[in-house]
């Protein structure tokens, strides 16, 4: 049985992914049915935060994260390595914790980042990391939604990119887009008050959060369906 709980890492997230749903994954959707869903379901999330509906944001900003990481298993990216690399415990564009972006206004990125040590060991672990970096009380819900959806539209174009050339360094910004709509993912619940690990771990506790199989055996006529 594949069982996913509060104190587990990301890594082991992603690896529960890919143990529930990566082999009908493989088998009934390309990659870009993979993108198609992760769009579908991050969008429903958004359409939660405009309609005030929390309970549609939260269930749909979680399956969203499954597909997600469905994309990031079918391309063999380690988000845990790749969203490190990209967010030391500062932000990855001024370099600072908190983010100085709005008073620094810098025009490119900072060139090397001084961030702590890694001692992050929960998937938990990576969500306070990002609240320390990106305070919610600095913004909105409806800001943090925003900047998801611009993220989202970035991961895309960076994936498009890569497979007009398949460049080494088209890929690497894969990767970093990758990052940058997992952090703003858990901007995305840092405002809205969800504990993504906890609510991850009650929706995910025996295989598939539908059938309950692992691998997934839910029909591919339902999952194309599939309203929440």
């Amino acid at each position: 049985m594949a069982k996913f709980t509060a104190n587990q890492s990301l890594a082991q997230w992603q690896n529960f992914v890919k143990k529930v749903y990566g082999l009908p994954n493989d088998r009934a959707f390309p990659l870009l049915d993979l993108i198609s869903n992760h769009l579908r379901f991050t969008m429903r999330a958004l359409k939660g935060i405009r309609q005030g509906n929390e309970k549609k944001l939260k269930l749909n900003l979680l399956i969203s994260i499954s597909w997600f990481m469905s994309m990031a298993n079918r391309l063999h990216i380690d988000m845990e390595k790749a969203t490190w690399q990209r967010f030391p415990g500062v932000c990855s564009y001024c370099g600072h914790q908190p983010c100085i972006c709005n008073n620094l206004k810098p025009t490119k990125r900072a060139r090397s980042l001084s961030g702590k040590t890694k001692t992050l060991k929960t998937l938990n672990d990576y969500q306070k990391m990002f609240a320390l970096i990106y305070p919610p009380e600095k913004r909105t819900l409806f800001e943090a939604g925003v900047h998801l959806a611009e993220e989202t539209g970035e991961v895309n174009e960076a994936i498009h990119s890569y497979w007009g050339e398949h460049r080494k360094d088209y890929f690497k910004n894969i990767e970093n887009e990758f990052a940058d709509w997992l952090s703003c993912f858990f901007g995305v619940a840092n405002s809205a008050n969800i504990d993504v690990a906890k609510e991850l771990a009650k929706m995910y506790y025996n295989n598939c959060h539908v059938c309950h199989q692992a691998p997934c055996i839910c029909a591919y006529s339902f999952i194309v369906k599939f309203e929440s």
